[in-house]
């Protein structure tokens, strides 16, 4: 019988989301950063969804300042809402911790996300807590709510062949600890969708060799990246910048005449972060492939 670390990620969720009932007309379902609900057309803003977990040993190391655990916990979130043109609005925290857990450091933990919350919006709804067997690694998840204008609202499945593909800051380098302190694109999303609309876009959390088949294959696209172009961090390699993750910068796609005027306007309002043209979209069956990146279970469907 086939094992998640058959099939991989991707093929897990796509089995999974045909087993249970769905809205029949979303604005935005499972395979976006966030599902997004419609609440009817007199309304202006749209609601986001977003719920995403941490596991010791997966996503952080157990000796890890827990505030700096709780921070990424509600920035990996904070990121999913920014990748939608949306910012947070409440927050649900599920802790499932093995008993000896300090309690200093579940303090901490929640110092983390109250810091977190406090930079980028949002509050605490609400949440559970609930016991591991001793000697498992702590889990922290969190649902939150968001909304966005509904003029503002930007999906990873609407690229077009011959736009231009862009990326906000620089990518690898999140095993030396920059998965631990990044800063959500909240403010540089809502400057783009509010004067230079992606035409798609998403956040980079699998690493750009994952990430960027994901939003092509969503778009029924193709891609063509200039590894030449590749913003990579300090004292990384490119290999770093493809298959590292957890970069949370932007991807997105936008008509190609409208680059210029968009890089000039970046450098004037976000001076300190880069902004990189890395491709251009092409038709379904044409240009690159790519793969690594990080998958949950990294296997092959057949």
């Amino acid at each position: 019988m086939k094992t998640l670390r058959d099939i991989g990620e991707d093929a897990l969720i796509a089995r999974l989301i045909g087993l249970i009932p769905r809205d029949a007309s979303p604005a935005a379902g499972p395979g976006d950063d966030c599902a997004v609900i419609d609440p009817g057309p007199q309304h202006p803003m749209l609601q986001l969804l977003k719920t995403d977990a941490l596991v010791g040993g997966i996503h952080f190391l157990l000796d890890a300042p827990a505030s700096a655990v709780g921070w990424k916990a509600a920035a990996r979130v904070i990121s999913d809402f920014a990748a939608m043109g949306g910012r947070p609005d409440h927050f649900l925290i599920t802790l499932a911790l093995p008993p000896e857990t300090l309690v200093s450091w579940a303090e901490d933990l929640y110092r983390g996300i109250g810091n977190c919350l406090t930079a980028f919006g949002g509050v605490l709804a609400g949440g559970e807590t609930c016991a591991v067997p001793t000697g498992s690694a702590p889990v922290i998840s969190v649902a939150a709510t968001g909304s966005v204008l509904r003029e503002n609202l930007v999906l990873r499945s609407t690229a077009k062949p011959n736009q231009s593909l862009l990326v906000s800051g620089t990518l690898g380098g999140s095993i030396h600890g920059k998965h631990l302190n990044f800063t959500p694109r909240v403010e540089e999303s809502a400057w783009l969708v509010s004067r230079h609309k992606p035409t798609a876009m998403m956040d980079l959390s699998d690493g750009l060799a994952s990430d960027l088949p994901r939003l092509a294959e969503s778009s029924s696209c193709g891609f063509i990246l200039d590894l030449a172009a590749l913003p990579i961090t300090a004292g990384c390699t490119p290999e770093n910048a493809l298959n590292d993750g957890e970069d949370f910068e932007l991807l997105f796609t936008l008509e190609s005449e409208h680059v210029p005027d968009l890089l000039d306007n970046w450098k004037i309002r976000f001076p300190e972060i880069p902004l990189t043209v890395i491709g251009k979209i092409t038709a379904r069956g044409t240009g690159d492939s790519l793969s690594g990146g990080w998958d949950h279970f990294p296997g092959q469907e057949t």
